[in-house]
């Protein structure tokens, strides 16, 4: 069911965290709060510090406490209706639901589904779930996968379930594993391996992210399961999460995911064996939380095998 949204102009505003919102990222918060504003223009205005956290300029990653005092600016929107969801694309999501209760639903989201619109993207998984259903209105994503990468995903259902799932996350007791088939025939140790990076790095006409001294560390536990003439299927275990942290961090150790066109190779990206997917070949594949008694586990779609299976 999708709502008019004539364009708005919404007053200056003063929200009061408390403990249901407490935990919350600032920019989760502010894109449930001002729905209908393009998600552009919340992070907009938080880098131009015209929302303002205890009188303080905060970044999007800041996480609320009880008693934060939030000012919300003026904020004017031009006036256009809601995107529509298909109901071919909400049907896609319920087949894609893997395991469900009063605090969460969980998908094996299917590749070339955004997380949440924005960016020249009208709907992702997030408007598509809360279209599922009114008990569904108020349904928040835990974490993001990329647009072409496929797997398990967790979305909330209530805010007290998002709030230890982002203590969880922060203090890394929530193990996310993910399975990958890159280029080469992989000759690294099974371990951690840590690089730094930065995001959001203007290189051509693309922002990208990229190895740099300056950057935050990121960690990632790799071990190789299987390899064929050309390819391995690696399966790699986030230690930090940082944006793009395997893409960037599998082409650094060259071997670039394969189908990656962003940090993967520009020509010649995918297999030549017939019958291959043209799809980034990245899966997340588990979510795990021992404190939350959740063990998610979704396998990879049946294209990985194939390409190994074919390069014999």
């Amino acid at each position: 069911m999708q709502r008019n949204l004539n364009y708005l102009c919404l007053k200056s505003k003063k929200i009061l965290i408390n403990e249901n919102i407490s935990g919350q990222r600032l920019d989760n918060f502010l894109l449930n709060q001002l729905k209908g504003v393009p998600k552009s223009k919340v992070y907009s205005i938080i880098r131009k510090g015209e929302i303002r956290i205890n009188s303080k300029r905060k970044k999007p990653s800041y996480k609320l406490v009880i008693g934060d005092e939030v000012r919300v600016p003026p904020i004017k929107t031009s006036s256009k209706e809601s995107q529509f969801v298909p109901t071919n694309v909400i049907a896609l999501l319920r087949d894609s639901v893997v395991e469900e209760n009063d605090d969460y639903i969980a998908l094996d989201k299917p590749e070339g589904i955004a997380s949440h619109g924005g960016s020249g993207i009208s709907i992702g998984v997030i408007e598509t779930i809360r279209n599922f259903g009114k008990s569904y209105r108020d349904a928040k994503l835990v974490h993001r996968l990329d647009k072409d990468t496929s797997g398990c995903q967790v979305i909330a259902k209530n805010n007290k379930f998002l709030r230890n799932c982002n203590k969880l996350i922060s203090e890394r007791k929530v193990k996310k594993t993910y399975q990958a088939i890159v280029h080469g025939n992989w000759i690294h140790k099974d371990g951690i391996y840590e690089i730094n990076i930065e995001k959001n790095m203007l290189i051509g006409k693309e922002r990208m992210v990229r190895i740099s001294d300056g950057g935050k560390i990121a960690k990632t536990f790799f071990k190789v399961i299987e390899s064929s003439k050309h390819f391995s299927l690696i399966q790699c275990e986030l230690i930090t999460g940082r944006t793009h942290q395997l893409r960037v961090h599998l082409s650094e150790l060259g071997f670039p995911i394969v189908g990656d066109k962003k940090y993967g190779i520009k020509e010649n990206n995918f297999p030549t064996s017939s019958g291959h997917k043209k799809r980034m070949y990245l899966h997340a594949n588990s979510f795990i939380s021992k404190d939350l008694n959740i063990h998610i586990n979704v396998k990879p779609p049946k294209e990985f095998k194939k390409i190994l299976k074919n390069d014999e």
